[in-house]
């Protein structure tokens, strides 16, 4: 940093600006050359989280032996732990989504908080941590009004929160804004700026796609767990197949990734998705989607499953037929769209990390924390979901959602009675018209 400190220090104009980003190399220099200079690094940290008894389990292993125990054994913790999440139901799953969500904000904010800090510039952290608040408010307020129709219609505040939740999310954002032009500061306004959109790509990436996870689980338990576990597998699966069998290297930003973990982690994770959309394509839990019963104030998952969760035989292409000798075979559709996800989620998906990589590397850090002992911070092990997670939705959007009614009664049910009156009058004679209501029923209405 004492580096940084100097560089632009010299002579020229005493009334001219000088911005410290011009001392983070963001402003002129040669653009294709990257000197050490340019890049601000983070102080790496030192702490060392492993517990004692996994560490004197290890001991005497070899370096890379001793990491392979650490990261499985507390893989299985990790992934024992979502078990139990998973059994706790929608709600617990929301919180800990919410949580990692801020820890993974947390982690990289607190990258750009120690260059900035340096400058002893002020309340970029604070500024950082308030627009979070604000766009969560805005993305579970919009969550609010449209799953827990309900709710809202019973509570009077909740009714006055709904009706004007984008106005006062603007106002929120807005104070924010203000704050931040107030607390610009000469010869620095370059690098605030810079932090301000480091603040805002933060939120892109973390806060809006934390929400689409939401947003799918909503849609039913597995569209949750399935792309949730098939990044698990892919990063368990590539592993595995690397460190036993891994010989060339894949990509330079990721020097330990190879092609044999990259390939093997593919067919590993198309069969597992294949087995665990089968799996839990057989249990409403998991495919109805959660709604909120007011009566009970409870999440449920009632209903009688869509199209994609009931069997359907399948007649086989003639030259698999005189492979297999069947002719026909018996699948949940939601397995075949289970392909469509594991593909992407093994063959895109590890790009997230990819651009995670390059991110750690441009400021010389090995990883975003030293949260989890052997696989580091929170954001180095979900860094492919969030990627994964926008798939998914963009994926139910495009093949798989259509009209549904809770939502629309939902909807309908928050209308003025004299609107409610208009639309049922509408949907009478259009069922009349099409010979859906008989005569004598709507002479009765």
């Amino acid at each position: 940093m004492t580096e940084l400190r100097k560089r632009g220090g010299g002579g020229g104009d005493p009334d001219k600006e000088t911005d410290g980003e011009d001392r983070l190399g963001l402003a002129g220099g040669d653009g294709d050359s990257e000197s050490k200079a340019d890049t601000p690094s983070v102080p790496p940290s030192t702490a060392d989280h492993t517990p004692q008894f996994l560490k004197e389990a290890v001991e005497g292993l070899n370096p890379r032996w001793k990491n392979c125990c650490i990261r499985g054994v507390l893989s299985m913790a990790m992934i024992s732990g979502f078990f139990m999440m998973i059994y706790l139901g929608p709600v617990m799953l929301i919180l800990v989504v919410m949580t990692i969500q801020i820890k993974c904000f947390q982690e990289i904010i607190e990258i750009g908080y120690r260059v900035y800090h340096s400058y002893e510039l002020p309340w970029f952290r604070t500024l950082s941590w308030y627009f979070l608040i604000c766009v969560n408010y805005f993305f579970y307020g919009e969550t609010l009004a449209e799953y827990f129709g309900a709710l809202v219609q019973r509570e009077e505040p909740l009714q006055f929160l709904v009706r004007y939740h984008r106005f006062i999310s603007f106002a929120l954002y807005l104070a924010g804004f203000c704050m931040f032009v107030l607390s610009l500061v000469k010869k620095h306004y370059r690098l605030q700026f810079y932090m301000f959109a480091w603040t805002h790509v933060t939120l892109l990436i973390v806060v809006t796609q934390s929400h689409l996870v939401i947003q799918n689980l909503f849609e039913g338990m597995i569209w949750f767990l399935v792309p949730v576990s098939i990044v698990i597998c892919n990063d368990i699966m590539a592993y595995l197949f690397g460190f036993f069998f891994g010989r060339t290297p894949l990509i330079k930003l990721s020097p330990k990734k190879t092609w044999e973990g990259f390939i093997g982690g593919f067919f590993g994770t198309l069969v597992f998705g294949f087995i665990l959309a089968y799996l839990l394509a057989q249990f409403r839990y998991f495919v109805c989607p959660a709604e909120y019963n007011s009566e009970t104030n409870r999440f449920t998952a009632e209903c009688e499953p869509s199209d994609i969760f009931v069997m359907h035989e399948y007649t086989l292409p003639f030259a698999v037929q005189s492979i297999l000798r069947w002719k026909t075979v018996n699948l949940y559709p939601f397995q075949i769209h289970s392909v469509a996800l594991s593909t992407f989620g093994s063959l895109i998906g590890p790009f997230g990390g990819f651009f995670a990589s390059g991110f750690k590397r441009a400021f010389k850090i090995k990883d975003f924390a030293d949260t989890i002992p052997g696989h580091g911070g929170i954001m180095d092990r979900f860094d492919c979901q969030y990627l994964m997670a926008t798939f998914t939705h963009v994926y139910i959007a495009s093949f798989i959602r259509g009209p549904n009614p809770s939502k629309v009664l939902q909807q309908l049910l928050v209308l003025q009675p004299e609107q409610q009156l208009t639309i049922f009058y509408t949907m009478r004679d259009r069922l009349r018209d099409r010979g859906i209501l008989p005569p004598a029923a709507t002479d009765a209405l």
